[in-house]
């Protein structure tokens, strides 16, 4: 899976125009890079397209310890959109992340994440559309 294609499907789950599914998805595998340690990011941005690898670098080696509405707020702020919107981008990047890499490398990396990020965090494959 290219930048493109990873894009063009957070897009469409979300309901979100290419620009802004490109900024909630960079905004997104940066604040996870933040939350996960930095061997875990590193692994997790060797298995992304290319073009997203420098944003799921993070910038320390321990994890930041921050919860799910700070990760919201963390990625509406940098893609300049709203909660609900940051909201489900953040959902739509989990789901297609989890169908673009390996099944093992993506559990490892959210094993890291609290239980109250299962709100956005599914392991089920493949995407199963949410309700509303």
């Amino acid at each position: 899976m290219d930048q493109d294609q990873f894009v063009g499907a957070v897009a469409r789950r979300c309901g979100a125009s290419a620009e802004q599914a490109t900024a909630v998805t960079r905004a997104t595998l940066t604040t996870l890079a933040e939350r996960i340690d930095g061997g875990e990011a590193r692994d997790l941005a060797d298995r992304l397209p290319e073009a997203l690898r420098a944003y799921a670098f993070g910038p320390a080696e321990a994890a930041e310890t921050f919860g799910l509405d700070e990760f919201v707020s963390r990625v509406g702020g940098r893609a300049d959109v709203d909660a609900e919107a940051a909201r489900d981008g953040v959902v739509a990047v989990f789901d297609v992340l989890r169908d673009a890499v390996d099944p093992a490398a993506y559990a490892q990396a959210v094993a890291q994440l609290p239980a109250e990020y299962g709100d956005v965090v599914d392991q089920s494959a493949p995407f199963v559309r949410r309700p509303a």
